[in-house]
């Protein structure tokens, strides 16, 4: 099987508060994600990747000041260039958002790694 871009999403601020040590570990949490996709054999992509170092060239320096309309919009910019969502466990009104988008796009979403399918393997 050929291996799947495959966006990632869960809470990032949902739940913390703000509390930055809430935000790491909701962050550890989405990349733990992220390596067992990748260990299926696809490429994973997390929203924060790319929406973090864009909002620091702005001047952001803290996770909890940057503007939710912004990691959203970076999210499902990058949604689109994805041939699956993987929704891992957790409220969260933005990762609500990106499985609503992938269903409007015809994408398949995964609640469970098990569901998703091998993708290739390098040797």
């Amino acid at each position: 099987m050929q291996a799947k871009t495959i966006l990632i999403a869960g809470p990032y601020r949902s739940g913390t508060g703000g509390d930055p040590v809430l935000i790491e570990r909701n962050l550890k949490a989405l990349e733990q994600a992220a390596l067992a996709v990748y260990d299926k054999g696809h490429f994973p992509l997390i929203g924060e990747w790319a929406a973090l170092p864009l909002a620091h060239a702005t001047g952001v320096t803290v996770p909890e000041a940057i503007p939710q309309s912004f990691l959203y919009e970076v999210a499902q910019r990058m949604l689109r260039q994805c041939h699956a969502v993987y929704r891992i466990a957790g409220a969260s009104h933005g990762a609500d958002m990106d499985v609503q988008t992938a269903r409007e796009l015809g994408l398949p979403v995964y609640f469970d790694l098990a569901d998703m399918p091998p993708g290739a393997r390098s040797s």
